[in-house]
């Protein structure tokens, strides 16, 4: 499935994303909030291997260059509802790209599949990403406190932090 924009396209990953899917995955800032570590370039290209076979991410690739400056994923779960995620290179955030894919793909969701409810979660630290959500019509449901973590100390105990969990019907859209 490919999903196209004024300035983007939206398509499945390719094994030879992985140059590009490490420009972005190496930067310690870009990955602050993800539950993985920055990326090696080996370990970009074994993920762009990876995801050139599941159809829950999709490149978010820049027109006028080619290249692939972040990703959607886009994944079912149960009672029709749908998880929602997205990364971009710190080079392109505040520009609106960000909005302008995860808007397509949304807008392209809802049209397309029998869904309900997509859900989206982020660190209350996040606050772009919350307020991308938020501009996209997203409604914030919920503040679990301590409910996950991702890393732990030198002393090896849970690092446990906080999320939110946010919420987007179709009626919400643009909103």
């Amino acid at each position: 499935m490919k999903i196209e924009t004024k300035r983007l396209l939206l398509r499945p990953f390719t094994a030879a994303d992985g140059e590009d899917l490490y420009s972005y995955l190496s930067d310690p800032e870009v990955v602050r909030f993800e539950p993985y570590d920055v990326f090696t370039k080996a370990d970009a290209e074994k993920e762009a291997a990876r995801r050139a076979g599941d159809p829950n991410f999709f490149a978010v690739v820049l027109k006028k260059t080619g290249h692939v400056i972040g990703n959607l994923y886009f994944a079912p779960s149960e009672y029709e509802k749908y998880e929602f995620g997205y990364v971009l290179s710190r080079a392109y955030w505040k520009n609106g790209y960000a909005t302008e894919a995860a808007d397509a793909l949304l807008r392209d969701a809802f049209a397309q599949k029998k869904l309900h409810r997509v859900e989206a979660y982020c660190h209350p630290d996040n606050v772009n990403s919350w307020h991308l959500l938020e501009r996209l019509g997203f409604k914030r449901e919920a503040h679990l406190r301590r409910d996950i973590w991702f890393r732990k100390d030198e002393a090896g105990a849970p690092i446990w932090q906080d999320t939110y969990i946010y919420g987007l019907l179709e009626e919400d859209l643009g909103k």
